[in-house]
């Protein structure tokens, strides 16, 4: 469906653009990358005992950055920010409650293919690879904290905008770490 609209909407695709080379945007997504693998961790820790309770996830919170290098191609950057906090406990190992923290720092290159842009509303692709630092702490008894790097991804297959020719607000539908909808605003000047 993606590449039908691409093919039918390319040659229309310059007609509206704006020609601002920069745009700022502020973004939140629901079940990002980060987000998955903690319910995974959680199903885990489930079956060797452990009990969870009080959770409560903060984010993915991210900021992009893109410049305009075509009418069609811009590239840039995107630093996303999640929390995920609860209490937890174990009968297997005895261990008193406690709290778990897992922080996640993610800082990743970008690119984003402009399909359709008109003077009020857009339509693009984004793809974006890049590194998370996952920091997990934990307080009480057993006190301990730990920072690790993996390898993340955002790739946002549909992207839709509509606004002014220099605020809009947005979402996206894919996957990766900035969530499976991500939706905010952008200024572009």
């Amino acid at each position: 469906m993606v590449a039908v609209l691409m093919v039918s909407f390319g040659a229309k695709a310059q007609s509206g653009y704006d020609n601002t080379k920069h745009e700022i945007g502020v973004t939140y997504g629901i079940l990002s990358n980060s987000q998955w693998i903690d319910a995974l961790e959680e199903v885990v820790g489930l079956m060797v005992g452990a009990t969870f309770s009080n959770e409560k996830f903060t984010g993915p919170i991210g900021i992009e950055y893109f410049y305009h290098a075509k009418n069609w191609l811009s590239v840039g950057g995107i630093f996303a920010y999640g929390k995920n906090t609860r209490d937890v406990a174990s009968m297997a190992a005895a261990l008193p409650e406690g709290k778990m923290t897992h922080t996640y720092l993610t800082i990743m290159p970008a690119v984003k293919l402009d399909w359709l842009r008109k003077e009020h509303f857009g339509m693009y692709s984004k793809l974006a690879v890049g590194a998370t630092f996952r920091t997990q702490s934990t307080s009480g008894v057993q006190s301990d904290s730990d920072t690790k790097a993996h390898l993340n991804w955002q790739a946002s297959l549909l992207g839709m905008e509509a606004g002014s020719p220099k605020v809009r607000g947005f979402a996206e539908f894919g996957m990766g770490e900035q969530g499976v909808i991500v939706f905010g605003i952008r200024c572009k000047f």
